[in-house]
């Protein structure tokens, strides 16, 4: 008997000491990334059920006098309008829509575009509405005055996807109808509250106490106060305790939170962002969410009982890089440190540049300051290369995506990525030469198949 209790003693000693070197790993990391000026916030890391590491990292504002404590609120960007997907669904489950009823049955005020435009459209973001007018829009007021006065839609509703707000803007109006309640009364009544979420609340101003302030590298301030209103923001304990209540069905069942997974086509994002259902069981989920100079990240992954938190206040875009490096960390795999991006730092001088030219900058840079940049992987070069496809270089953006495919022959993404710009350049040939080898790369890539199916049509 004491040999068995030696053993369970040593063997609950070994898990102890296993999370605490997790912890101190993603410590280091994050202190590191910190150091180089490219995360400011909170972040919460779960593994297999037990948060292992939770921290502030940065101040609470442009000042930076205050240090965060993990009891600050974040805008979380996007992943707030999992709110309103779920409000939608919960009220579908009360019996007080469906999701194939048209807009205008809740909204008849709107113009006739609304009876051909489902709540489903709305969730999966193929309504066919412009985005709102960011420039001119002040209140959610104004917004319906654009859309009282919009008499054609983009596309045919159901055809097409387009990401925008309008489609956000108007689940709320609808939530309001039915429910006869402010869209931040029923959040806070019938999402926060259930799921525990105590601290958490809707549409902030410059008075709420505990609000992490956004700002940029230039230490200028963002608003609190948005053009249209709607938006929860949490505390790291209170993000948790959401996708708890997502993964185990607290607000919503299995069947409506499968339709919140599933998007008009692959790739797209839907109510919840990402996600693949497993039967009953929401395995995967991520979702990410910018605004202003916040930033948030949160993936969860129930079969291993993990979950990454991340919210910045000073937005560096490169979230999605501070996640790889903790989810190989938890899998006991070496990690690549975030690193800066060259095209941020070096934008204005990449802008007057050939594609030699920045080459050239790349590799006088890999001399100069190996540490500080990302030249282990393909981003670096890749984010430079769509930088000039978007200003229409296209000449250098192949010079630079050509390249990268040297240094990154196996990834299926560079050779996607280059085919890209011959495609833009009108080079038929060699976009399909390379859409085929980013296939044979990576065969889910259902972009490069479709592209191909079009390409090779005679």
């Amino acid at each position: 008997m004491k040999h068995c209790y030696l053993t369970l003693i040593l063997l609950l000693a070994a898990t102890v000491t296993y999370a605490q070197n997790k912890a101190t790993l993603i410590d280091t990391m994050l202190h590191r990334t910190n150091r180089l000026g490219l995360f400011k916030g909170n972040v919460m890391v779960v593994d297999k059920g037990k948060v292992i590491y939770k921290a502030p990292i940065g101040f609470t504002d442009a000042s930076e006098t205050q240090p965060l404590t993990t009891d600050y609120r974040f805008h979380i960007g996007s992943i707030a309008k999992e709110f309103n997907a779920v409000g939608i669904m919960l009220l579908k489950e009360e019996g007080k829509l469906d999701l194939d009823d048209k807009v205008s049955k809740y909204l008849p005020q709107l113009p006739n575009w609304a009876e051909k435009i489902s709540i489903r459209n709305l969730l999966q973001y193929t309504s066919g509405l412009p985005d709102v007018n960011w420039k001119t829009v002040r209140g959610d007021a104004d917004n319906m005055a654009d859309l009282m006065k919009l008499t054609t839609l983009d596309f045919e509703s159901g055809t097409h996807y387009a990401y925008n707000n309008n489609n956000v803007f108007l689940q709320r109006r609808i939530i309001e109808k039915i429910s006869g309640m402010p869209f931040n009364k029923f959040v806070e009544s019938k999402l926060l509250k259930p799921a525990g979420m105590s601290n958490s609340l809707v549409d902030p101003d410059d008075y709420t106490p505990l609000m992490a302030k956004s700002y940029d590298n230039n230490r200028k301030q963002g608003a609190l106060i948005y053009p249209i209103t709607g938006w929860t923001v949490v505390t790291l304990d209170d993000f948790y305790k959401w996708e708890l209540a997502l993964e185990n069905f607290k607000l919503i069942s299995p069947a409506s939170t499968q339709i919140l997974v599933t998007p008009f086509s692959p790739g797209k994002q839907c109510g919840l962002g990402g996600g693949t259902m497993q039967g009953n069981q929401l395995v995967f989920h991520k979702h990410d969410g910018i605004s202003v100079q916040y930033q948030a990240l949160l993936v969860g992954n129930k079969p291993k009982g993990r979950m990454v938190i991340l919210m910045s206040n000073n937005k560096q875009n490169n979230i999605f890089d501070i996640d790889n490096a903790i989810e190989d960390i938890l899998d006991g795999k070496p990690y690549v440190q975030p690193k800066k991006s060259i095209l941020k730092d070096f934008q204005k001088q990449i802008d007057t540049l050939s594609g030699h030219q920045i080459l050239a900058l790349y590799h006088k840079l890999k001399q100069t300051n190996p540490d500080e940049y990302g030249f282990s992987n393909e981003t670096t070069l890749n984010e430079i290369g769509y930088s000039l496809m978007n200003a229409k270089n296209i000449d250098a953006a192949i010079t630079v995506f050509e390249y990268n495919t040297t240094l990154f022959p196996q990834s299926g993404n560079v050779f996607d990525s280059l085919g890209e710009a011959y495609l833009n350049k009108g080079d038929k040939a060699k976009a399909l030469a390379n859409y085929k080898r980013s296939l044979q790369l990576d065969p889910n890539n259902s972009t490069a198949k479709s592209v191909i199916e079009k390409l090779e049509v005679k």
